[in-house]
């Protein structure tokens, strides 16, 4: 299987060189020219294996010039027991009849990005020996919180890597921000920006294409790779954990074989939800997919009208990881929507780089509006849900919160009962503080590890044991810098 650039169909490379490379060199992202298919018999078939054996499947399909020893390697590797705090890894949940919870964020950073770079490390050591020739790969991580630290923890002291994560100095919460800075590894730097997210992501992209930046580093035996979902290789490991819920589903007797589910998925860089899309292209059965946002509503309304415009106040909220405007990962939809046309995304990313803003045709708008449904709510409702819920006997963190109140809201507005899987991305002790508000009322008077203990008092939900280790641990990285001065601060520390 070889991908395309979202912004040049031409562009025809292997997985290994997809994964590499990360982004293309004109700055499109990598997909596939097709997608592989799995039958209901493929389903049955893996519905009776663990997760680790239908990972290997799936990614089988997916990187073909990978030996079936590679990818053992690779499976084995990132989800070999003792890494993640629950056996079965992305754990199933059922709340009430016909909804399911599905835990990602068992994993050492207590995140579902754990899924994915856990596994990506190595994917890139073993790409970057078929297509690098000894280069060092250096990894370039914009983060809204989640993303930093589990890429940190997955590339710490990885041989032939470097790692540098910049996250917006106000827009994590205080566990987030600990984790990062407090990270183990002589490979790895983090950086705070002043500003938010979009600034970090942009400034990132802007490094990636930018040439000079990439003879400097060359010079010097060094290439940039992602570790954000606009690597091929953060995003493949998602469409495993959709697969193996429906397999699940199966197994506890929830559906039939065949029978649809919607998926339901709190998102703001639209990878998680594309993932699962890109489940539904291979064949898995699915009615709906539910995009919920909080208060930066920018994909909900594009969902509903077809108009993607970031030209909007932007909200710091209790669901950090998801205060985005520039969702990266929807070029790919659109991509695939509109029949693989690289011109008209190129026309689509160029008019939101100069006016904030596109529309998408008419057709797109449909096709778009078959397949999704969105919604969105406030901190208030967020916090009320984590309430409501916790006293009907399940405790959610602020993101997962978010997409049950969407969830809720479908329902009552289309009656759909479909059997449905909500993604729930983080522990809630990441948020201990949003967390505990919403059941117990104002603790800003007490600090962070005390919150924790409150937490636990209350709910008498463990506490995942890497963030009870955070307590003691030194504070590395203390640099900020401008969100104009990302590309300095990468060089300075790179070449010295």
């Amino acid at each position: 299987m070889l991908y395309n650039s979202t912004r040049d169909s031409k562009v025809s490379v292997t997985s290994a060189k997809a994964i590499s490379k990360g982004i293309s060199s004109e700055g499109g992202l990598f997909v596939p020219e097709s997608f592989p298919q799995i039958t209901l018999d493929d389903i049955n078939r893996l519905s009776k294996m663990d997760y680790i054996n239908r990972a290997k499947y799936i990614l089988s399909l997916y990187l073909t010039d990978f030996t079936e020893d590679e990818i053992d390697y690779c499976v084995n590797g990132a989800y070999k027991k003792g890494k993640f705090e629950c056996d079965d890894i992305a754990h199933l949940v059922n709340i009430t009849d016909g909804c399911n919870i599905l835990e990602l964020w068992h994993g050492p950073t207590c995140a579902f990005k754990d899924m994915a770079l856990q596994l990506l490390p190595f994917l890139l050591t073993v790409a970057a020996k078929k297509t690098c020739g000894g280069k060092t790969i250096v990894i370039l991580v914009a983060t809204s919180g989640d993303t930093g630290k589990a890429a940190l923890e997955g590339f710490k002291d990885v041989p032939g890597t470097k790692i540098m994560v910049f996250y917006p100095e106000q827009g994590v919460s205080q566990m987030q921000k600990l984790q990062m800075c407090t990270q183990e590894g002589e490979n790895v730097s983090v950086f705070a920006i002043k500003g938010n997210f979009d600034d970090a992501q942009t400034g990132v992209k802007k490094i990636f294409t930018d040439k000079d930046v990439a003879e400097k580093l060359a010079e010097n035996n060094m290439m940039f790779s992602s570790a954000n979902s606009i690597n091929w290789g953060r995003l493949v490991p998602q469409i495993i954990y959709y697969v193996s819920a429906y397999c699940d589903m199966i197994n506890n007797n929830q559906i039939s074989l065949g029978d649809k589910i919607n998926i339901d998925v709190p998102t703001g860089n639209f990878g998680n939800i594309l993932a699962a899309y890109y489940a539904m292209k291979m064949g898995l059965p699915v009615n709906k997919l539910i995009c919920a946002s909080n208060a930066n509503n920018v994909l909900t309304d594009f969902i509903k009208t077809g108009t993607y415009d970031r030209n909007r106040h932007f909200y710091t909220t209790i669901s950090p990881s998801m205060d985005i405007l520039i969702s990266s990962n929807l070029e790919r939809l659109l991509y695939d929507l509109s029949g693989k046309n690289s011109d008209k995304v190129n026309k689509w990313m160029d008019s939101l780089n100069k006016t904030g803003k596109y529309t998408v045709d008419d057709d797109i708008k449909e096709k778009i509006s078959k397949i999704f449904a969105a919604g969105f709510c406030d901190d208030i409702q967020t916090k009320a849900t984590i309430k409501d819920m916790f006293d009907k006997g399940y405790l959610s963190d602020t993101h997962t919160a978010v997409a049950i109140k969407v969830y809720k809201d479908y329902v009552a507005d289309k009656n759909d009962n479909t059997p449905t899987v909500i993604a729930s991305t983080a522990s809630p002790y990441k948020f201990s503080s949003s967390v505990l508000e919403a059941l117990c009322g104002n603790c800003d008077d007490i600090s962070e590890f005390d919150k924790v203990n409150k937490l636990y008092e209350t709910t008498k939900m463990p506490v995942p044991k890497s963030l009870q280790k955070l307590k003691n641990k030194e504070i590395r990285f203390k640099i900020s810098c401008e969100k104009d001065d990302m590309e300095n601060t990468v060089l300075n520390e790179l070449i010295k």
